[in-house]
């Protein structure tokens, strides 16, 4: 098979590295830059084991496709629909993506569609370059048909991703993972306002409790911490990358690129959406979603709101809620 991964930034260069790595035929889609560096000098990932350019295949869109090819679709969720846009939708997609949309709004048009819940810390600032700070592997992967199921293309991507620097999952329940995964990355957008500040936890945390409340009244299944704890073990521990610091998550990079848009509303605003059509309020999250997506606009850089505005402006929408 030829993997193809739209979005060859921190999670799909990385994964389109270890692919690689792992002796599988892969192509890299980038956009401006990062593209041009792709094809002329290649892919530098930086571990913390090691700096190595790899020269691997890379486009700018759609080629002309193989009856084997897998797109594996990396990038944020507010690119999906544009990112698919000229693929065939003979092709299977794998969705390498955070947030619990991506596989539903792929699924209208593609028939074959896969989820991953992906742990994989890394950061993608510099044209050409990826730094995966996971060790003794870049990430774990967990993989499954969506809605449900296991079938052996699923398999397959999962003994293909286990060869080099990566450990994959088959799970048949892929979408209780991402929920799970959806709880802990509602702290991204705090992280990307106001960085780490004392205190940063507590509002973190009441983000999450929002979000369990929610998905508890919608009867919608996800994994605990402490099931995620005994699953990942210290298999992606995050190490240091010698001259590469990682400031923060996907959100806190986004600003931090001044990108112009920010994945709050698949997040946060995933949260808020299912608080609204099952009757739960969700103050914290709408707060976020909507500061975050602010700071995006405005190109503000990450960590540029004190946290005293943050709590200020989350006391005034849970007020105005209780009204």
């Amino acid at each position: 098979m030829r993997y193809i991964v739209i979005g060859a930034g921190a999670v799909g260069g990385t994964i389109g590295a270890r692919l690689h790595q792992g002796g599988h035929d892969v192509l890299l889609i980038a956009r401006g830059a990062h593209y041009e560096t792709l094809k002329s000098d290649g892919l530098r990932l930086i571990t913390p084991e090691a700096v190595e350019t790899l020269d691997i295949p890379a486009a700018d869109g759609p080629v002309p496709p193989r009856d084997d090819d897998v797109l594996i679709l990396a990038t944020k969720s507010q690119d999906t629909i544009a990112a698919l846009a000229g693929w065939p939708d003979s092709l299977p997609v794998v969705c390498a993506q955070n947030g619990v949309d991506n596989e539903r709004m792929v699924l209208r048009r593609f028939p074959r569609v896969y989820g991953v819940c992906v742990w994989l810390p890394a950061l993608h600032l510099e044209p050409g370059v990826v730094a995966a700070y996971g060790h003794p592997y870049s990430g774990m992967l967990h993989v499954g048909r969506y809605p449900q199921g296991v079938d052996d293309l699923a398999a397959q991507i999962v003994t293909d991703l286990g060869k080099r620097g990566l450990v994959a999952r088959a799970d048949p329940d892929v979408m209780r993972w991402k929920h799970g995964k959806l709880i802990g990355n509602l702290g991204n957008a705090v992280e990307a306002l106001v960085g780490h500040p004392d205190g940063m936890a507590t509002v973190v945390e009441r983000a999450r409790a929002e979000a369990r409340a929610v998905l508890d009244r919608a009867g919608i299944a996800y994994n605990t911490p402490e099931e995620e704890a005994r699953v990942r073990g210290h298999q992606v521990d995050a190490r240091p990358v010698e001259g590469v610091a990682r400031g923060g998550g996907s959100s806190w990079q986004s600003l931090a690129r001044a990108s112009g848009s920010i994945e709050a509303d698949y997040l946060n605003g995933e949260i808020v959406l299912l608080g609204r059509l099952h009757g739960v309020p969700t103050p914290v999250n709408e707060v976020l979603r909507r500061e975050a997506n602010r700071h995006a606009r405005e190109q503000l850089p990450p960590a540029s709101m004190p946290l005293e505005t943050l709590l200020a402006l989350i006391d005034e929408r849970c007020a105005a809620e209780s009204r």
